[in-house]
């Protein structure tokens, strides 16, 4: 029998790393305040908000752009109000076809 497995320091030592660097890494991967999963959660998180705040600048510029475009066209703006809020000038009638 070898005398390496009757030693106890010679096994022990090298066990009680393994177990204290395992116990440090379960420690700072998932239960530490920082841990790599919180901080890829947030992260997702973070590319996720970025992206819609793209997608709500882009629709704000398309907005601002009708908005010019109704403001320096006073037919489209009358079109407009027509189409969409169903008004009309005075003494005038107003018929809608179904098709």
């Amino acid at each position: 029998m070898s005398l390496r497995f009757l030693n106890p320091l010679r096994w022990r030592r090298p066990f009680l790393l393994s177990v204290l660097l395992l116990m440090l890494v379960i420690w700072f991967g998932f239960i530490d305040t920082y841990s790599v999963r919180t901080r890829i959660l947030l992260n997702n998180e973070k590319e996720e908000l970025v992206r819609e705040t793209e997608r709500l600048q882009e629709e704000t510029a398309e907005f601002q752009q009708k908005m010019e475009a109704l403001e320096s066209d006073p037919g489209l703006l009358e079109q407009m109000a027509r189409e969409e809020y169903g008004m009309r000038k005075p003494g005038e009638t107003i018929y809608r076809v179904q098709e």
